[in-house]
């Protein structure tokens, strides 16, 4: 029954972090920064692993899941820091999250909550040709706390799903070591008559 009841809550958790990283990698999507589009990417393949080997009591699946939520946390945390600008960092940097592919924005920095985009012409002589020049106002919330918000579920599943991980692991040893115990593993049980391929031939003696 705990077997059961852990699957259960690391099968939700799996979902849970399906649904919000699918939304995530839309808006990364929309905003064109491709480190995150790629880390989205490898998170979704993982968790469909560690779904998998949950459903289907594959301990080795549960257990890379398990490795790489820790990866995923401390991504997610460098995001954070990233958009708070801690240390050097600065999230008007293009390297960090497009490779310098393309200019760096979030998608919230324009359709957050309440936010008025207004064209500002002509644009200043140092703006790109290829770019329009705005200005935001009147936004409820600035966009890198919407970032921040975001990436604080994300390590709020990723240590849910982390914790119940461990938990169903040892449910899954622990039922394999029980069962190997009376005998459901036993090498050495009833084994039926063996034919030998051999006939063995005994020296005869007549005596007269």
């Amino acid at each position: 029954m705990g077997c059961c009841s852990g699957r259960c809550t690391l099968a939700f958790i799996c979902g849970m972090q399906l649904v919000s990283v699918l939304e995530r990698q839309v808006i990364d999507f929309l905003g064109y920064q491709w480190a995150p589009i790629l880390t989205n990417f490898f998170h979704i393949i993982i968790v469909i692993l560690g779904l998998f080997g949950t459903i289907q009591f594959r301990p080795r699946y549960v257990t890379g899941y398990a490795a790489w939520l820790v990866v995923w946390m401390t991504w997610n945390v460098f995001i954070i820091c990233f958009y708070l600008e801690v240390g050097d960092l600065s999230r008007n940097s293009d390297l960090v999250l497009t490779f310098n592919l393309s200019m760096h924005r979030s998608w919230w920095m324009e359709n957050g909550p309440g936010c008025r985009v207004t064209p500002i012409s002509p644009p200043p002589s140092w703006a790109p040709a290829d770019h329009r020049y705005i200005s935001i106002s009147d936004c409820l919330m600035d966009f890198q706390f919407i970032e921040v918000a975001h990436s604080s579920l994300q390590i709020l599943l990723a240590l849910a799903g982390f914790i119940y991980a461990c938990y169903v692991v040892k449910l899954i040893s622990e039922e394999e070591d029980s069962f190997d115990f009376i005998g459901g593993f036993d090498s050495y049980g009833y084994q039926g008559p063996q034919k030998t391929s051999h006939l063995q031939l005994q020296p005869m003696y007549m005596s007269k």
